[in-house]
């Protein structure tokens, strides 16, 4: 069964980018749950969505294939997995994505799922609400948040599922930035003009659209600065493409193969740690994730990574794998 909780987002409050403080959050609750034929307590799954998605939007429904709710569901009554909770948090901004962090560009994001949502669930359902049966996981952007708030609250979060998450930023997304340049001078406009017209440009969504978006989205999250003309700072030259070495920086010091060091003992605390990506990733995730298990090893963190026949999309089908994964950790 699945419910749509309402959760007032205490830490969005005044977010710069006024988006909505209130959030409408799906929990998927496990067979027997309400009739009182099931436990006392569940363990919880809080799945973080890829950019520009996550929340309600997770429930729409395909012809072609089940919705992540309908997964979950299916997976609990064929007893493939443990009975749990599966909550799916709304940190969706204008821009599409708050990476799951805090920034003074788009809001207190990973306070908002710290804060607001883990408290929220416990307090409404019954979850045994300690960090052993607690799990985080995600895909793309959602995998670089479980990654992150997994580094930063370990004590909130003992499991970890990362799907193809964004990680060697010298990679994943330094190779777009030429793409960006030729897209906006494709509509001749600035990023402020661009913001300004946004979802909605004057000329119809063309080639290299959602490469700006995204771009700008990931500014907004790595390189907040609220003197700047549009709240943020670009990496790069708007004309050359040239890099902003001073603000490429910044981002680097988002970049999870920079950050695990910094938080080898939060990592090493983990009671599960799973990492997968595709072979084929459009976005040389596959390189960055071989990198970055790389450092894992080297800091004595205990992790399981594997490389599936695939890309970055129609990977729904990997979340099976990782759900085994916290269901057989909790039985």
């Amino acid at each position: 069964m699945i419910r749509v909780e309402t959760i007032s987002g205490q830490a969005l409050a005044g977010n710069p980018m006024r988006d909505p403080v209130e959030r409408r959050v799906p929990v998927v609750i496990p067979p027997g749950y309400e009739d009182g034929g099931g436990k006392d307590a569940y363990p919880t799954v809080y799945f973080l969505a890829g950019f520009a998605g996550g929340g309600s939007f997770t429930l729409g429904r395909s012809i072609w294939s089940e919705t992540i709710p309908q997964r979950v569901e299916r997976l609990m009554r064929s007893g493939e997995i443990a009975p749990m909770i599966f909550v799916i948090p709304d940190c969706i901004t204008r821009l599409g994505g708050s990476q799951y962090i805090n920034s003074e560009a788009t809001g207190r994001y990973e306070d908002h799922i710290v804060e607001d949502v883990v408290p929220f669930i416990d307090a409404h359902y019954r979850t045994l609400a300690d960090r052993d049966h607690r799990a985080v996981m995600g895909k793309s952007s959602g995998g670089y948040g479980a990654s992150v708030l997994a580094m930063r609250h370990a004590d909130t979060f003992g499991l970890v599922a990362d799907h193809s998450g964004d990680r060697y930023f010298e990679f994943c997304y330094r190779a777009d930035i030429p793409h960006v340049v030729a897209a906006l001078s494709q509509y001749h406009q600035s990023p402020k003009e661009f913001l300004r017209e946004f979802p909605h440009p004057r000329a119809q969504r063309g080639r290299g659209w959602f490469t700006i978006v995204n771009m700008l989205a990931m500014a907004s999250c790595y390189s907040p600065n609220p003197t700047a003309e549009i709240g943020f700072d670009l990496p790069f030259d708007l004309e050359t493409g040239e890099i902003v070495d001073s603000v490429w920086q910044r981002w680097l010091q988002h970049d999870p193969v920079t950050l695990a060091d910094r938080h080898a003992d939060a990592l090493r605390s983990l009671r599960t740690y799973y990492i997968d990506c595709g072979k084929w990733d459009e976005h040389h995730l596959q390189l960055g994730n071989r990198i970055y298990c790389r450092e894992l090893d080297r800091l004595g963190v205990a992790h399981t990574y594997e490389e599936f026949e695939g890309g970055h999309s129609n990977t729904a089908h990997r979340y099976e794998r990782s759900l085994r994964i916290f269901s057989d950790a909790w039985t």
